[in-house]
């Protein structure tokens, strides 16, 4: 379980860089730069700690998917993109992918 746990945070820390990465506009801002950079190496390093006891596929899969759909999520809600109904029905079947993998592998 704990390997999920990490999985999950690494999840959560490339939301972090993905977002990140709009407000170090091309890495010329240095506060949201060094934020970026920081939450990249930390969530590698956790992917990496997840992936001793998980599957590499599972685990790539997992924390793109944490990635991709807190991005878009963030992105509808930070930046006004859209939100209309082919959008979020691709979201909901990534949040679908990511369930079917967890309850498809061994803990």
């Amino acid at each position: 379980m704990q390997s999920w746990i990490m999985l999950a945070a690494a999840g959560l820390f490339e939301i972090v860089w993905a977002i990140g990465l709009k407000y170090a506009e091309g890495f010329t801002k240095p506060v949201p730069t060094a934020i970026t950079v920081s939450a990249m190496v930390i969530s590698m390093w956790l992917l990496a700690q997840a992936a001793r006891d998980l599957p590499i596929g599972t685990a790539y899969a997992v924390w793109t998917g944490i990635g991709a759909v807190g991005a878009a999520i963030l992105g509808i809600m930070l930046f006004q993109e859209s939100a209309n109904l082919m959008r979020v029905a691709c979201i909901a079947l990534i949040v679908l992918g990511i369930v079917g993998l967890k309850l498809s592998t061994p803990s």
